[in-house]
């Protein structure tokens, strides 16, 4: 059998088993059935995006935003044209910062938007300020080689 990567489903939380060849096919939840891929950015509370990053082989790429923030809602079409791009080789998560201060506070946001790469369950990479989706495509795709 080739090998295999864990994906933590966006929808249920569950962890998946998923042939690597199979990441890109459509692969679904085993537990609810929903795709484990969907081309979006996925808003995330403390617990799952705990659970994304200590549980999932795949890298993520986290935008700490806030809806009050100008360049946040600029960048956001950007970030969501950026997940069709870089999905299934790396998630991109969103967290909301007014309403996950702990995690905010956990990795010393200071600024935002601020984008953070994770890959083994640890923090890899970080950048702030706004992007168009052709530079985040770029700086992910550099910082995970």
């Amino acid at each position: 059998m080739g090998a295999s990567s864990h994906v933590v489903c966006p929808h249920c939380a569950a962890v998946n088993r998923v042939p690597v060849a199979r990441l890109g096919a459509g692969a679904k939840c085993g537990r609810c059935k929903k795709p484990l891929f969907t081309a979006l950015p996925v808003d995330v509370d403390e617990a799952q995006f705990r659970a994304q990053v200590s549980r999932s082989d795949i890298p993520l790429l986290v935008d700490f935003w806030a809806p009050w923030c100008g360049p946040c809602r600029v960048m956001a079409p950007a970030f969501s044209e950026a997940a069709r791009e870089l999905e299934p080789e790396v998630r991109l998560l969103k967290v909301n910062t007014e309403q996950e201060q702990m995690l905010a506070s956990q990795f010393g946001i200071r600024s935002i938007p601020t984008m953070a790469l994770f890959a083994g369950g640890r923090e890899v990479q970080r950048m702030s300020g706004a992007m168009d989706a052709r530079n985040i495509v770029a700086w992910a795709r550099q910082h995970l080689r």
